[in-house]
């Protein structure tokens, strides 16, 4: 057992007896991502028993690069048994800060533990978090309960409620097309969800702001990359590099963690073909190095952090403008596919297993009427969620780089000239408590832990 856990974090393994005697309702959950899976082992350890999870991929396999998880969203993973395994793999994100382009250090910030939360922030690569559920789903579900190979590309609400899907599966060049009314339907399916886009076909794509973000992952010396996170750049680009594992081998090597992000040289060319869905471009390094050459922060040296990379993939900044609704009847929305939001303050997986908690917690306490289990949800989450939303657009707490390039666009020599070190605070301070992340709030444990029946 976690030293953190305030509750029992193996509450996945208590006796099933569903959510309510004598029948459990098939969830159908669409979409095998954090937000997904997480749901998946989220419900199960709330007592329900016949929960699907279909993913379009062919397979779950460990891609993507970094992310980070905030310590509310580790206490949740920690009451699903889950902490041991992920930190295997992660590391714990002691210290943030925050720099100017010049070099000139805006503020640093301890994480996690050091910073009074009884659970730590944890840097890890997405690939490593997705196999740790994956893992876990399969284990405590069954082997059959995560189904790849299959995309929900059509959602129709019935009279009783409960939805009617249409299931695409290809296996090769094989494609067959299924129907299927589950009790309930989560749409975990993403940023460019399917089940959203039924729910809302005026809706359209996500909106680009213009901006343009690398992501990647290297291999570095762990000496030439700290220990700490930093973000750092202006008012037109910015930089966040951070280490996601524990240093090994021989060379004492460690995986970085990198994303870029400046406006597109060109907006109007382009912004269309991004808009409708240039996702996950694989581009050379080359590409973008130049914009970043002389970019060093307290012995980090960005360009030697790129040039160390293996692949780099280029995407839009792109979100969701936030729904006035996110359930209809027994279906509704988590994670990207309810409130996708610019990568800014680690709040994209974050928020997504915390929705999960949430949903579990509120179709658990709603035994026999689903839909309100899930309004109940909404209730809780959405209004959250979309004053989340709008901090991001408002640049959350990376303002603070904004800030010193604008009133010091040539560099400081103290922050505290610049920006007062109460205003700095206070910056911080409200975004913790938007996104409900603050020490105090994390601190009270989960209120998502379910008391499962035992007859």
């Amino acid at each position: 057992m976690s030293p953190h856990a305030s509750t029992s974090p193996h509450a996945a393994a208590a006796p099933r007896a569903g959510a309510h005697p004598g029948h459990s309702p098939h969830i159908l959950i669409a979409g095998g991502g954090i937000a997904g899976l997480t749901a998946a082992l989220a419900l199960h350890a709330a007592g329900f028993e016949r929960i699907t999870v279909v993913e379009a991929a062919a397979a779950v396999r460990p891609v993507g690069a970094g992310l980070n998880l905030m310590p509310n969203a580790v206490r949740e993973l920690d009451a699903l048994g889950l902490l041991d395994a992920l930190e295997a793999g992660a590391l714990r994100t002691r210290e943030l800060r925050y720099y100017h382009r010049s070099g000139g250090l805006i503020s640093r910030e301890p994480r996690g533990l050091g910073a009074g939360y009884r659970w730590p922030q944890l840097s890890v690569h997405r690939g490593h978090l997705q196999q740790v559920l994956a893992g876990a789903v399969r284990a405590r579900l069954g082997s059959t309960a995560l189904v790849t190979g299959v995309k929900v590309t059509g959602v129709e609400p019935l009279p009783s409620g409960r939805p009617r899907l249409r299931l695409e599966h290809r296996e090769g060049p094989v494609r067959g097309r299924a129907s299927l009314e589950p009790d309930v339907l989560v749409g975990a399916d993403g940023i460019r969800s399917a089940v959203r886009a039924a729910l809302n076909p005026a809706e359209g794509g996500p909106p680009w702001n213009g901006m343009l973000v690398w992501r990647g992952v290297s291999r570095m010396p762990a000496r030439a990359v700290g220990s700490f996170m930093l973000i750092a750049g202006d008012d037109r680009q910015k930089a966040v590099v951070y280490p996601v594992g524990r240093p090994t081998g021989p060379g004492r090597e460690v995986l970085v963690n990198w994303a870029l992000a400046r406006p597109a040289d060109t907006p109007a060319a382009g912004g269309e073909e991004r808009q409708r869905g240039d996702w996950n471009r694989a581009v050379p390094v080359e590409t973008f190095l130049p914009h970043y050459e002389g970019w060093e922060f307290d012995g980090v040296s960005v360009p030697a952090v790129l040039r160390a990379a293996d692949t780099a993939h280029e995407y839009p900044m792109v979100d969701r403008d936030p729904l006035d609704r996110w359930t209809h009847g027994r279906t509704t929305l988590i994670g990207d596919a309810a409130h996708a939001m610019y990568p800014i303050g680690s709040n994209g997986a974050t928020q997504s297993i915390v929705d999960a908690r949430a949903l579990a917690h509120a179709l658990a306490r709603h035994p026999d009427d689903p839909a309100e289990g899930l309004a109940a949800y909404e209730r809780e989450r959405r209004p959250a969620m979309t004053a989340l939303q709008h901090a991001n657009r408002r640049l959350g707490p990376e303002v603070v780089i904004d800030l010193a390039h604008a009133r010091a666009p040539h560099g400081f020599t103290d922050i505290h000239q610049v920006i007062p070190a109460e205003e700095l605070a206070a910056i911080a301070g409200r975004y913790a408590a938007t996104g409900a992340f603050d020490p105090a709030a994390v601190n009270q444990g989960s209120p998502y832990d379910v008391a499962v029946p035992t007859a």
